[in-house]
């Protein structure tokens, strides 16, 4: 007799939709980051700080994330980048905009519920949409 493979939970909202964070929306190289430091703007929200740059080639959003050392030890970043994935992941703009954002999270990430931290990920997603939406057609006009 063979054993049934175990049954794995894929979380599906109730619409049915399933939310992604593909890889292609990955931010990844080291230049990108500092590109988006140097020339982008910031949002700052209670329990992180938003960078964001529009990017005037290329289509879609690419999102990075980096977590000093000085917030704790390897679980502990590991941890705020997982439930930053997974915040991002779930509230993931269905208008895309072609945009970098790195999230820097604070130490108080860790004690938040998530329930808040998706609210400013929502939040910050809508100042990126409307700041570098606007900022990247002023750079078309000029």
């Amino acid at each position: 007799m063979t054993a049934a493979a175990p049954k794995r939970h894929t979380s599906r909202p109730a619409s049915g939709k399933r939310h992604v964070f593909p890889r292609s929306a990955h931010l990844l190289h080291h230049a990108d980051f500092e590109r988006v430091y140097k020339l982008g703007k910031r949002h700052f929200a209670a329990h992180m700080t938003v960078f964001y740059l529009a990017r005037p080639e290329g289509s879609g959003l690419r999102i990075g994330f980096t977590v000093s050392r000085a917030l704790g030890g390897a679980v502990q970043r590991n941890r705020m980048k997982r439930l930053l994935r997974e915040a991002v992941r779930l509230q993931f703009p269905e208008r895309i905009l072609s945009a970098d954002v790195v999230i820097n999270p604070k130490k108080s990430l860790l004690t938040i519920e998530f329930p808040v931290l998706l609210g400013e990920v929502e939040r910050a997603f809508q100042v990126v949409q409307q700041k570098a939406g606007t900022s990247k057609s002023n750079n078309e006009v000029c």
